[in-house]
């Protein structure tokens, strides 16, 4: 094999000389890739393909084949060389993960998991920061489990979604490495960890990091600078808009400093702008959450101070494996890799357009794969629609860079599930349940994207459309053709067609596009978006007082459904009072409770609250219709006072209705075993995507591509009454989230789990993380019917069903129907099926008989007619009918048109009307093809009469039809109509 020698180029990076090819052996070396980087081959313009296999430059042997372009035969042309060196292993992005991780526990943080992107709060959209799961925490509303924690959380932004891929740092989708005190430590040691994570762990250069800090925070920048010995000229102090951190108008608040990494220390330290990005990359978030701000701007310290960091995984792997992008590290790399392979373009050849289409491209996949793992599907609102964007981003991006079909040569399938693959194999250290998933996630974006491609292609008739009117309003006139930016927009937003490709179709057309009025219309939907729930709001409510002098509640209801309590607190319209009289609605707050608060899907206990006076005479009686979770695990029992008075630090006795508590629990363990059944007949990879637990009914959302089949809901049913059949006892147990996962229990769609769980198993079928209550045996349910399945969102499906007494009650009421059915139809019970037949077949013909009979009758009454018909035109040659038919129904004046029109001589017209009902207009327009070669449409002639009879309707230019709801309108409508028909004929 050839060796060349290297020059070298003073840029400080290796350079090549190219020679011509043969200086190399005519029999190609193909190397094995792994462990190097290549975007699609070796490239050549020559069509030649030259590899080497070891290449020297004096000093160093470089290892490997590298990417060669031959671009000259006659003289040696310098480039640049691209480095495909061999990555080590403590800069990968697992590695860094991990190492941050072990860093903050062997410090006393507890490592917890990722949260779902789908967050347990009404406020954001998608969890968009590593603190989110800890906001009840900070907001004082729950006591903390941990004093400190630290995390690898999956975080989903769009506020900046279109500086993806354009800058070197913009991701929608990323993870964020958070550590976290709770009262536990405070400035002092959060700074000097974060120094010793990013200097002695990461091994960053202590002379390229700078530091910046709250404007007015002396206590920090003392830290940086007399602790650590950070040199003043690299602390920077800035404004209330870049470090000092709000949760919202009011809330928990406090100054911040952040690290930043710089890529060209040798431009000094004078007039320097952090927020360069050629420059620096902010890598590491501390805030110091120290304050509570009061509604008049002013600021009191917390009682508990806390700290909340971030440190942005891809940045800091940026950083440490020397890349000039977020999307060039391992994280995201090999996406683009694939992308660049579908799109039959080499990334290292691209130019800055191409790469930045396969960056928006890598991103977005990642995205929309954990976003459909954790349960958000595409659809046209809220989390679904951000999914549905992002895929249809990637599409459009996909057809920009010549993507076809699946990019493999199936011009019909689908190429967002091949890129998702790799994103699903580099998954394992980021979310263990991507893979179990991937069957659904795989499905899920085959289909959105094969749909959005027949919406594509609906968009691009329409702007074939958009520039024939743009071409036709300017002729005659010396105004050059425009679309509008508003057009261009509602190709953009609602067809997803590119703004580029508009541009570019309209330009080869000679037409220009109004990019202004566009850029305004986009802006309007930034800001739309940029206000749906994309800022964590910390804000305390005002329950938050009387939050702070109530203890939790003391559940009591696994074991009992009777307790003594005492009233902790009263609130009437979310006011706190001392006492509540008869009448009033009430939410009461209890030291201890038998009734069950509404979570896990499962509805509240209903019952009711005694209050006794001496010699237990009741002076208050409380009916409770409502349990809910408040304020961490505070329950509020929402109910009406019945009688008497109910006063706060008063004994009361609560009781719960035992008839409701069992359907309840009936139907919640019913759920368990239907999502057992599920996955055993349709597949394992199905997953719950939301639930409800009711006293007359269970309702259970599921991820599904199609509907089930009668066959298939008949397997479930068997297996859940084999089950229930079986009697076999529940076990229930505590242990730790860990332990729980690791002996297979299944978590319940959207509920968080604390470190130790409750699990509940039905050995032998099914074991699920659960805080509801449940059947001591499957016994106890009796029985179990669907009563429906259908769809409720694009890969959603929906079982409702009965069991226990609700199950007798559905078989009772539909045998009831049957009885009377077999009694009015004078048959047995087996027969029925077989007598609707047949009455059905008999009501059938009989309507067509009656049909044929009307239109006879219309036929009949339309021949009468023809004395009626007028001759116009300037010979007098064609017959115009316009008329009334009082109420004639709409297929027998269609059939009296019909034989008019054939009836008469070309040229004729022809216009009918009745009113078959009330409230209700028929017309009809037929034309020869004489009238219709004059240029007059029959759809064109309906339209006008249907409007001034309060409907609407259209057809072919000979023939049309329409309805209306005024037909006193009627007559003069048609005396309209006859007299604009005079006028066009007689021309």
């Amino acid at each position: 094999m050839t060796s060349l020698n290297f020059p070298k180029t003073g840029h400080g990076r290796d350079s090549i000389l190219l020679f011509p090819t043969s200086c190399f052996p005519s029999k190609p070396f193909l190397p094995s890739s792994k462990g190097y980087r290549y975007s699609s081959g070796l490239i050549v313009r020559t069509q030649t393909l030259i590899y080497a296999s070891s290449l020297s430059n004096g000093r160093t042997n470089i290892k490997g084949p590298r990417e060669i372009q031959f671009v000259a035969k006659a003289q040696p042309v310098a480039v640049e060389l691209v480095e495909d060196k061999l990555r080590d292993p403590q800069t990968s992005g697992d590695s860094i993960r991990q190492r941050f991780l072990d860093f903050y526990a062997a410090r006393g943080h507890k490592v917890l998991p990722s949260a779902s992107l789908v967050p347990d709060d009404p406020t954001v959209l998608l969890t968009i920061a590593g603190m989110l799961q800890f906001k009840p925490i900070f907001l004082g509303k729950v006591p903390r489990e941990v004093p400190s924690a630290a995390t690898s959380q999956k975080c989903i932004r769009t506020n900046d979604i279109e500086n993806v891929g354009r800058t070197s740092r913009h991701q929608t989708f990323f993870e964020m490495l958070g550590n976290f005190s709770f009262g536990d430590y405070f400035k002092k040691e959060a700074i000097k960890w974060a120094w010793e994570l990013s200097t002695s762990e990461y091994g960053l250069p202590a002379d390229r990091l700078w530091i910046s800090v709250y404007e007015d925070d002396d206590e920090t920048f003392a830290l940086w600078h007399d602790e650590l010995g950070i040199p003043k000229e690299r602390i920077k102090r800035l404004g209330e808009d870049d470090n000092f951190w709000t949760s919202g108008v009011t809330g928990p608040c406090g100054p911040c400093s952040e690290l930043y990494y710089d890529f060209h220390p040798e431009r000094g330290t004078s007039d320097v702008d952090l927020g360069d990005d050629t420059r620096f990359i902010e890598f590491y978030n501390l805030v110091f959450m120290q304050y509570n701000k009061k509604d008049d701007g002013s600021l009191e310290p917390l009682k508990q101070k806390n700290i909340d960091t971030g440190l942005g995984l891809e940045r800091m792997a940026r950083i440490l494996q020397k890349v000039p992008n977020n999307y060039e590290t391992d994280l995201i790399f090999p996406i683009l890799e694939k992308a660049a392979e579908l799109a039959n373009v080499s990334y290292a050849l691209a130019d800055d357009s191409t790469k930045t289409k396969l960056k928006i491209i890598g991103d977005h996949t990642r995205a929309v794969v954990y976003l459909i793992s954790d349960g958000v599907n595409p659809s046209n609102i809220g989390r679904g629609y951000v999914v549905r964007r992002l895929i249809r981003r990637v599409v459009r991006t996909g057809r920009l860079l010549g993507v076809k079909g699946d990019g493999m040569g199936d011009l019909h399938g689908a190429f967002l599930p091949i890129l998702a693959k790799k994103v699903i194999e580099l998954s394992t250290n980021i979310d263990a349940d991507v893979k179990t998933r991937s069957s659904r996630i795989l499905e899920e974006l085959r289909r959105e994207e094969l749909r959005f491609v027949l919406t594509l292609e609906r968009g691009e008739k329409l702007l074939e459309q958009m520039l024939a009117d743009a071409l036709l309003n300017t002729q005659g006139t010396e105004t050059a053709p425009c679309l509008s930016g508003k057009d261009a927009f509602i190709l953009y937003d609602t067809y997803g067609f590119p703004v580029e490709i508009t541009k570019e179709v309209a330009e080869e057309r000679g037409i220009s596009i109004d990019m202004n009025s566009f850029d305004i219309e986009m802006e309007k939907q930034r800001q739309l978006s940029q206000a749906a729930h994309d800022t964590v709001k910390l804000a305390v409510e005002n329950g938050a007082n009387l939050a702070e002098d109530i203890p939790d509640t003391e559940f009591l209801g696994y074991n009992t459904l009777h307790s003594k309590a005492v009233v902790e607190g009263l609130l009437v319209n979310g006011s706190p009072v001392a006492q509540v009289s008869k009448g009033s609605e009430v939410e009461i707050l209890l030291n201890r409770t038998p009734f069950y608060a509404e979570s896990g899907g499962q509805i509240g206990d209903n019952g009711f609250l005694y209050m006794t006076e001496a010699e237990n005479e009741q002076k208050a009686i409380v009916e409770i219709k409502d349990v809910q979770k408040s304020m961490g695990n505070i329950f509020v029992h929402k109910g009406t006072i019945t009688e008497g008075t109910i006063e706060v630090g008063r004994e009361v006795e609560a009781a719960v209705d035992a008839n409701l508590r069992q359907r309840a629990k009936v139907h919640h363990t019913a759920t368990h075993l239907l999502q057992s059944a599920l996955k055993r007949v349709i597949g394992q990879e199905t997953s719950q995507a939301g639930s409800m637990v009711a006293f007359d009914r269970l309702r259970f959302d599921f991820n599904f591509h199609r509907s089930l089949q009668d066959k298939e809901l008949e397997e479930i049913e068997g297996l859940i009454n084999q089950w229930i059949g079986d009697g076999t006892i529940l076990e229930t147990k505590v242990m730790s989230l860990t332990d729980a996962k690791g002996a297979g229990a299944v978590a319940m769609f959207g509920e968080k789990y604390g470190e130790q769980v409750r699990v509940v198993e039905v050995p032998g079928v099914s074991m699920e993380l659960c805080g509801g209550t449940h059947v001591s045996n499957t016994a106890e349910i009796r029985g179990f019917k669907i009563i429906s399945e259908q769809g409720i969102a694009s890969g959603i499906r929906r079982i409702e069903a009965v069991a226990g007494d609700a199950f007798i009650e559905y078989v009772l009421t539909r045998d009831n129907y049957m009885k009377q059915l077999c009694s009015t139809l004078k048959v047995k019970a087996e027969e029925v099926t077989g007598r609707v037949d047949t009455l059905l077949e008999e009501l059938r013909l009989t309507r067509n008989e009656v049909s044929a009979a009307r239109a006879k009758a219309a036929i009949y009454k339309a021949s009468t007619l023809a004395s009626r018909v007028s001759t116009i035109g300037t010979s007098k040659s064609i017959r115009l009918l316009v008329e009334s038919m009082d109420d004639i129904d709409a297929d027998s004046l269609k059939s009296a048109a019909e034989y008019l029109v054939n009836s008469l001589k070309d040229p004729a017209a022809v216009v009918l009307g009745s009113c078959p009902g009330e409230g209700k207009v028929s017309l009809v327009v037929a034309l020869t093809p004489g009238v219709v070669n004059l240029g007059i449409k029959a759809g064109e002639v309906i339209k006008p009469l249907a409007k001034s009879c309060g409907g609407g309707g259209g057809g072919r230019p000979n023939f049309a039809q329409a309805g209306g709801r005024k037909p006193e309108n009627l007559l003069g409508a048609l005396e309209e109509v006859r007299e604009q028909l005079k006028n066009l004929l007689e021309k």
